[in-house]
Protein backbone atom coordinates (compact mmCIF):
# COMPACT_ATOMS: atom_id res chain seq x y z
CA UNK A 1 0.00 0.00 0.00
CA UNK A 2 1.31 3.90 -0.58
CA UNK A 3 3.71 4.77 2.47
CA UNK A 4 2.96 8.70 2.82
CA UNK A 5 1.47 11.17 0.21
CA UNK A 6 4.76 13.05 -1.36
CA UNK A 7 3.22 16.44 0.19
CA UNK A 8 4.24 14.95 3.55
CA UNK A 9 8.28 14.72 3.44
CA UNK A 10 9.37 12.42 0.36
CA UNK A 11 12.81 11.82 1.92
CA UNK A 12 11.50 11.44 5.70
CA UNK A 13 9.28 7.82 3.88
CA UNK A 14 11.97 7.30 1.55
CA UNK A 15 14.68 7.14 5.10
CA UNK A 16 12.20 4.90 6.78
CA UNK A 17 12.86 2.78 3.92
CA UNK A 18 16.56 1.36 4.63
CA UNK A 19 18.83 -0.98 4.84
CA UNK A 20 22.76 -0.99 5.96
CA UNK A 21 24.79 -0.82 2.56
CA UNK A 22 26.55 -3.99 1.53
CA UNK A 23 30.41 -3.85 3.16
CA UNK A 24 31.45 -4.62 -0.47
CA UNK A 25 30.44 -0.94 -1.57
CA UNK A 26 31.27 0.70 2.30
CA UNK A 27 34.80 2.15 3.21
CA UNK A 28 35.53 3.11 6.58
CA UNK A 29 37.53 6.36 6.98
CA UNK A 30 38.88 8.14 9.75
CA UNK A 31 36.20 8.62 13.02
CA UNK A 32 32.41 8.21 11.41
CA UNK A 33 33.32 9.13 7.77
CA UNK A 34 32.34 6.95 5.13
CA UNK A 35 33.38 6.32 1.37
CA UNK A 36 30.55 4.88 -0.95
CA UNK A 37 31.41 2.92 -3.89
CA UNK A 38 28.05 2.40 -5.22
CA UNK A 39 28.95 4.86 -8.49
CA UNK A 40 31.51 6.30 -9.73
CA UNK A 41 31.30 9.70 -8.10
CA UNK A 42 32.81 7.31 -4.70
CA UNK A 43 31.34 9.88 -2.59
CA UNK A 44 33.14 10.95 1.27
CA UNK A 45 29.71 11.01 3.14
CA UNK A 46 30.53 12.46 6.45
CA UNK A 47 27.76 11.70 9.28
CA UNK A 48 24.46 13.10 8.98
CA UNK A 49 25.40 13.93 5.05
CA UNK A 50 24.00 12.22 2.00
CA UNK A 51 25.54 11.22 -1.29
CA UNK A 52 25.26 12.68 -4.56
CA UNK A 53 22.21 10.60 -5.51
CA UNK A 54 20.78 11.92 -2.45
CA UNK A 55 19.31 8.42 -1.10
CA UNK A 56 22.63 6.62 0.29
CA UNK A 57 23.15 8.76 3.46
CA UNK A 58 25.73 8.47 6.73
CA UNK A 59 23.96 7.89 10.16
CA UNK A 60 25.74 7.51 12.93
CA UNK A 61 28.66 6.29 10.92
CA UNK A 62 26.42 3.16 9.08
CA UNK A 63 26.09 4.17 5.56
CA UNK A 64 22.24 3.35 4.99
CA UNK A 65 20.76 2.63 1.66
CA UNK A 66 17.34 2.01 0.24
CA UNK A 67 15.20 -1.03 0.31
CA UNK A 68 11.57 -3.06 0.60
CA UNK A 69 9.77 -0.44 -1.76
CA UNK A 70 9.16 0.07 -5.87
CA UNK A 71 8.30 3.49 -7.28
CA UNK A 72 7.94 2.13 -10.79
CA UNK A 73 6.95 -1.95 -12.35
CA UNK A 74 5.92 -2.92 -15.38
CA UNK A 75 5.70 -6.13 -17.33
CA UNK A 76 6.70 -5.46 -20.75
CA UNK A 77 8.52 -6.88 -24.03
CA UNK A 78 12.88 -7.43 -23.64
CA UNK A 79 13.56 -5.34 -26.24
CA UNK A 80 12.11 -2.30 -24.49
CA UNK A 81 15.06 -2.33 -22.15
CA UNK A 82 16.36 -2.53 -24.67
CA UNK A 83 18.05 -5.89 -25.14
CA UNK A 84 17.66 -7.43 -28.68
CA UNK A 85 20.40 -10.39 -27.80
CA UNK A 86 18.64 -11.39 -24.84
CA UNK A 87 15.56 -14.09 -25.05
CA UNK A 88 13.92 -12.27 -28.05
CA UNK A 89 10.48 -11.83 -27.84
CA UNK A 90 10.67 -12.73 -23.92
CA UNK A 91 9.05 -10.14 -21.07
CA UNK A 92 11.18 -8.67 -18.57
CA UNK A 93 9.40 -7.54 -15.30
CA UNK A 94 11.32 -4.49 -14.32
CA UNK A 95 11.64 -2.51 -10.86
CA UNK A 96 12.78 0.66 -9.41
CA UNK A 97 13.29 3.25 -6.79
CA UNK A 98 13.81 6.40 -6.65
CA UNK A 99 17.01 8.82 -7.05
CA UNK A 100 20.00 8.85 -9.85
CA UNK A 101 23.38 10.02 -9.49
CA UNK A 102 22.99 11.87 -12.96
CA UNK A 103 20.74 15.38 -13.78
CA UNK A 104 20.18 14.55 -17.43
CA UNK A 105 17.82 17.21 -18.59
CA UNK A 106 16.10 14.80 -21.30
CA UNK A 107 15.93 12.55 -18.75
CA UNK A 108 12.31 9.90 -19.76
CA UNK A 109 11.96 8.87 -16.25
CA UNK A 110 12.78 11.94 -14.18
CA UNK A 111 9.22 11.64 -12.05
CA UNK A 112 11.18 8.90 -10.74
CA UNK A 113 14.93 9.46 -11.09
CA UNK A 114 14.84 13.29 -10.41
CA UNK A 115 12.03 12.90 -7.10
CA UNK A 116 14.58 13.99 -4.39
CA UNK A 117 15.74 17.26 -6.94
CA UNK A 118 12.87 18.88 -8.13
CA UNK A 119 9.54 19.37 -6.85
CA UNK A 120 8.15 18.36 -10.42
CA UNK A 121 9.08 14.69 -9.95
CA UNK A 122 8.40 12.20 -7.37
CA UNK A 123 6.09 9.14 -6.99
CA UNK A 124 4.65 7.62 -3.92
CA UNK A 125 6.46 4.64 -3.19
CA UNK A 126 5.02 0.81 -2.55
CA UNK A 127 6.35 -1.58 0.16
CA UNK A 128 7.32 -4.80 -1.79
CA UNK A 129 9.23 -7.92 -0.84
CA UNK A 130 11.73 -9.51 -3.00
CA UNK A 131 9.88 -12.90 -3.20
CA UNK A 132 6.81 -10.19 -4.41
CA UNK A 133 8.33 -9.05 -6.87
CA UNK A 134 9.63 -12.66 -7.97
CA UNK A 135 5.72 -13.82 -7.61
CA UNK A 136 5.16 -11.24 -10.07
CA UNK A 137 7.67 -11.64 -12.74
CA UNK A 138 5.75 -15.51 -12.31
CA UNK A 139 2.65 -14.23 -12.82
CA UNK A 140 3.14 -12.00 -15.86
CA UNK A 141 4.95 -14.88 -17.66
CA UNK A 142 8.25 -13.07 -17.63
CA UNK A 143 11.55 -14.69 -18.38
CA UNK A 144 13.81 -11.62 -16.88
CA UNK A 145 13.49 -9.41 -13.79
CA UNK A 146 15.23 -6.18 -14.54
CA UNK A 147 16.32 -3.21 -12.08
CA UNK A 148 16.01 0.57 -13.94
CA UNK A 149 14.02 3.45 -14.26
CA UNK A 150 15.75 5.07 -11.88
CA UNK A 151 19.47 4.20 -11.99
CA UNK A 152 19.99 1.02 -10.02
CA UNK A 153 23.65 1.12 -9.08
CA UNK A 154 22.60 3.51 -6.17
CA UNK A 155 20.16 0.80 -4.91
CA UNK A 156 22.10 -2.28 -5.69
CA UNK A 157 22.01 -3.54 -2.41
CA UNK A 158 18.07 -3.79 -3.50
CA UNK A 159 18.24 -4.98 -6.99
CA UNK A 160 21.15 -7.80 -5.70
CA UNK A 161 18.19 -8.89 -2.77
CA UNK A 162 15.66 -9.37 -5.25
CA UNK A 163 17.84 -11.11 -8.16
CA UNK A 164 19.50 -13.60 -6.11
CA UNK A 165 15.65 -14.46 -5.44
CA UNK A 166 15.32 -14.48 -9.64
CA UNK A 167 17.91 -16.66 -10.11
CA UNK A 168 16.61 -19.25 -8.17
CA UNK A 169 13.19 -19.26 -9.40
CA UNK A 170 14.40 -19.66 -12.88
CA UNK A 171 15.16 -16.09 -14.00
CA UNK A 172 17.62 -14.19 -16.22
CA UNK A 173 18.19 -11.05 -14.69
CA UNK A 174 19.30 -7.59 -16.30
CA UNK A 175 20.38 -3.82 -15.25
CA UNK A 176 19.41 -1.15 -17.23
CA UNK A 177 21.97 1.31 -16.11
CA UNK A 178 23.78 4.75 -16.50
CA UNK A 179 27.05 3.17 -16.74
CA UNK A 180 28.27 5.37 -14.12
CA UNK A 181 29.86 2.18 -11.87
CA UNK A 182 33.05 1.20 -9.83
CA UNK A 183 34.65 -1.92 -9.82
CA UNK A 184 33.70 -3.02 -6.32
CA UNK A 185 29.80 -2.51 -7.55
CA UNK A 186 30.49 -4.68 -10.61
CA UNK A 187 31.94 -7.12 -8.69
CA UNK A 188 28.78 -7.07 -6.42
CA UNK A 189 26.30 -7.23 -8.73
CA UNK A 190 27.65 -9.89 -11.11
CA UNK A 191 27.32 -12.92 -8.92
CA UNK A 192 23.43 -12.55 -9.56
CA UNK A 193 23.47 -10.44 -12.65
CA UNK A 194 23.07 -11.70 -16.35
CA UNK A 195 22.96 -8.94 -18.38
CA UNK A 196 24.33 -5.14 -18.08
CA UNK A 197 23.05 -2.39 -20.58
CA UNK A 198 24.78 0.81 -20.42
CA UNK A 199 23.72 4.64 -21.75
CA UNK A 200 27.01 5.78 -23.70
CA UNK A 201 24.93 9.21 -23.52
CA UNK A 202 28.65 11.22 -25.33
CA UNK A 203 31.98 11.28 -26.45
CA UNK A 204 32.95 14.63 -24.75
CA UNK A 205 33.13 15.30 -21.54
CA UNK A 206 31.90 18.49 -21.56
CA UNK A 207 28.62 16.95 -22.34
CA UNK A 208 28.72 14.36 -19.63
CA UNK A 209 29.71 16.79 -17.07
CA UNK A 210 26.56 18.94 -17.45
CA UNK A 211 24.82 15.71 -17.23
CA UNK A 212 26.79 15.30 -14.05
CA UNK A 213 28.98 12.53 -14.74
CA UNK A 214 32.66 12.14 -16.20
CA UNK A 215 33.04 10.96 -19.76
CA UNK A 216 36.02 8.24 -18.53
CA UNK A 217 33.56 6.76 -15.74
CA UNK A 218 31.08 5.47 -18.79
CA UNK A 219 34.12 4.24 -20.83
CA UNK A 220 35.73 2.46 -18.01
CA UNK A 221 32.36 0.41 -17.13
CA UNK A 222 31.95 -0.45 -20.49
CA UNK A 223 35.38 -2.35 -20.24
CA UNK A 224 34.64 -3.47 -16.88
CA UNK A 225 31.82 -5.20 -17.73
CA UNK A 226 33.08 -7.12 -20.77
CA UNK A 227 35.64 -8.03 -18.79
CA UNK A 228 33.96 -9.49 -15.95
CA UNK A 229 31.82 -11.45 -18.63
CA UNK A 230 28.07 -9.83 -17.80
CA UNK A 231 25.76 -9.86 -21.17
CA UNK A 232 26.16 -6.75 -22.62
CA UNK A 233 24.44 -4.04 -25.03
CA UNK A 234 25.11 -0.54 -25.00
CA UNK A 235 22.93 2.24 -25.90
CA UNK A 236 23.12 5.64 -27.68
CA UNK A 237 20.13 8.58 -27.33
CA UNK A 238 21.18 10.39 -30.49
CA UNK A 239 20.43 14.03 -29.43
CA UNK A 240 20.40 16.63 -32.31
CA UNK A 241 22.63 19.25 -31.09
CA UNK A 242 23.99 17.54 -28.35
CA UNK A 243 25.86 14.40 -29.53
CA UNK A 244 24.55 13.75 -33.03
CA UNK A 245 27.88 14.97 -34.82
CA UNK A 246 29.14 11.90 -37.02
CA UNK A 247 32.42 12.72 -35.64
CA UNK A 248 31.11 11.56 -31.97
CA UNK A 249 29.26 9.13 -33.29
CA UNK A 250 32.33 7.82 -35.25
CA UNK A 251 34.29 7.11 -32.36
CA UNK A 252 31.52 5.89 -29.86
CA UNK A 253 31.22 3.23 -33.06
CA UNK A 254 35.48 3.04 -32.99
CA UNK A 255 35.64 3.30 -28.80
CA UNK A 256 32.37 -0.02 -28.41
CA UNK A 257 34.43 -1.61 -31.33
CA UNK A 258 37.44 -1.64 -29.78
CA UNK A 259 36.31 -3.24 -26.20
CA UNK A 260 34.10 -6.38 -28.36
CA UNK A 261 32.64 -5.91 -31.90
CA UNK A 262 30.00 -8.23 -30.58
CA UNK A 263 28.77 -5.55 -28.10
CA UNK A 264 25.36 -4.92 -29.92
CA UNK A 265 25.26 -0.62 -30.51
CA UNK A 266 21.47 0.58 -30.13
CA UNK A 267 21.08 4.32 -31.17
CA UNK A 268 17.78 5.72 -30.62
CA UNK A 269 15.96 8.72 -31.27
CA UNK A 270 15.41 11.41 -29.27
CA UNK A 271 12.01 13.10 -28.70
CA UNK A 272 12.04 16.43 -26.54
CA UNK A 273 11.02 15.38 -23.35
CA UNK A 274 11.58 16.90 -19.21
CA UNK A 275 14.09 20.29 -19.46
CA UNK A 276 15.33 19.79 -23.02
CA UNK A 277 12.19 20.75 -25.37
CA UNK A 278 13.86 23.12 -27.51
CA UNK A 279 16.32 20.54 -29.98
CA UNK A 280 14.92 18.94 -32.55
CA UNK A 281 13.87 15.03 -32.63
CA UNK A 282 15.74 12.81 -34.08
CA UNK A 283 15.07 12.02 -37.67
CA UNK A 284 14.75 8.48 -39.05
CA UNK A 285 18.07 9.32 -41.64
CA UNK A 286 19.94 10.51 -38.47
CA UNK A 287 19.45 6.88 -37.33
CA UNK A 288 20.37 5.05 -39.93
CA UNK A 289 23.28 7.21 -40.96
CA UNK A 290 24.59 6.45 -37.27
CA UNK A 291 24.21 2.71 -37.73
CA UNK A 292 25.97 3.17 -40.83
CA UNK A 293 29.09 4.51 -39.15
CA UNK A 294 28.74 1.49 -36.37
CA UNK A 295 28.95 -1.28 -39.35
CA UNK A 296 31.86 1.31 -40.85
CA UNK A 297 33.69 0.78 -37.33
CA UNK A 298 32.95 -3.03 -37.31
CA UNK A 299 30.54 -3.75 -34.94
CA UNK A 300 29.16 -6.89 -36.15
CA UNK A 301 25.25 -5.60 -34.52
CA UNK A 302 24.05 -2.31 -34.68
CA UNK A 303 20.20 -1.16 -34.38
CA UNK A 304 18.34 1.45 -34.59
CA UNK A 305 15.33 2.17 -31.70
CA UNK A 306 12.39 4.07 -31.41
CA UNK A 307 11.14 4.87 -35.20
CA UNK A 308 9.33 1.13 -35.65
CA UNK A 309 9.03 0.58 -39.35
CA UNK A 310 10.96 3.91 -40.51
CA UNK A 311 14.65 2.45 -40.36
CA UNK A 312 14.31 -0.63 -42.70
CA UNK A 313 17.12 -3.41 -42.16
CA UNK A 314 18.60 -2.05 -38.85
CA UNK A 315 15.22 -3.34 -36.46
CA UNK A 316 17.00 -6.67 -37.21
CA UNK A 317 19.63 -9.19 -36.13
CA UNK A 318 21.28 -10.90 -39.61
CA UNK A 319 24.30 -13.49 -38.99
CA UNK A 320 27.36 -11.39 -39.20
CA UNK A 321 28.77 -14.23 -41.47
CA UNK A 322 26.27 -14.81 -43.92
CA UNK A 323 23.85 -11.78 -43.90
CA UNK A 324 20.87 -14.38 -43.21
CA UNK A 325 17.74 -12.84 -41.53
CA UNK A 326 17.85 -14.00 -37.80
CA UNK A 327 15.12 -12.06 -35.48
CA UNK A 328 12.75 -9.66 -37.84
CA UNK A 329 11.37 -7.15 -35.80
CA UNK A 330 8.86 -3.86 -35.14
CA UNK A 331 9.19 -1.50 -32.78
CA UNK A 332 9.07 -4.32 -29.81
CA UNK A 333 7.48 -7.32 -31.51
CA UNK A 334 9.21 -9.74 -33.09
CA UNK A 335 7.25 -10.89 -36.37
CA UNK A 336 10.37 -14.24 -36.80
CA UNK A 337 12.39 -15.91 -34.78
CA UNK A 338 14.67 -17.84 -36.50
CA UNK A 339 17.58 -18.90 -33.85
CA UNK A 340 17.38 -21.92 -31.65
CA UNK A 341 18.35 -22.10 -27.77
CA UNK A 342 21.93 -22.83 -29.51
CA UNK A 343 22.35 -19.36 -31.03
CA UNK A 344 23.60 -20.77 -34.21
CA UNK A 345 22.62 -19.62 -37.82
CA UNK A 346 20.56 -22.31 -39.58
CA UNK A 347 22.24 -21.35 -42.78
CA UNK A 348 25.97 -21.29 -42.27
CA UNK A 349 25.82 -22.04 -38.08
CA UNK A 350 27.81 -19.10 -37.53
CA UNK A 351 27.71 -18.81 -33.39
CA UNK A 352 25.40 -15.45 -32.90
CA UNK A 353 26.69 -13.82 -29.20
CA UNK A 354 23.94 -13.21 -26.66
CA UNK A 355 21.45 -15.01 -24.69
CA UNK A 356 19.03 -17.40 -26.67
CA UNK A 357 17.57 -19.57 -24.42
Amino acid sequence: MPLGERSASLAEVLDALTTEAAEELTERLGGRDLRCHACGHRCLIREGKRGICKVRFNEGGRLLVPTDYVAALACDPTEKKPFFHLLPGSDTLTFGMLGCDLHCGYCQNFLTSQALRDEAAGVTPRRVSADGLVRAARECGARVVGSSYNEPLITAEWAVEVFRKAKAGGFRTAFISNGNATGRVLDYLRPVTDCYKIDLKSMSDRAYRQLGGVVDNILDTVRMVHERGFWEEVVTLVVPGFNDSEEELRRAADFIASVSPDIPWHVTAFHRDYRMTENANTTAEQLVRACELGREAGLRFVYAGNLPGRVGRWENTYCPACDELLVERRGYRILRMRLGADGLCPRCAEKIPGVWG
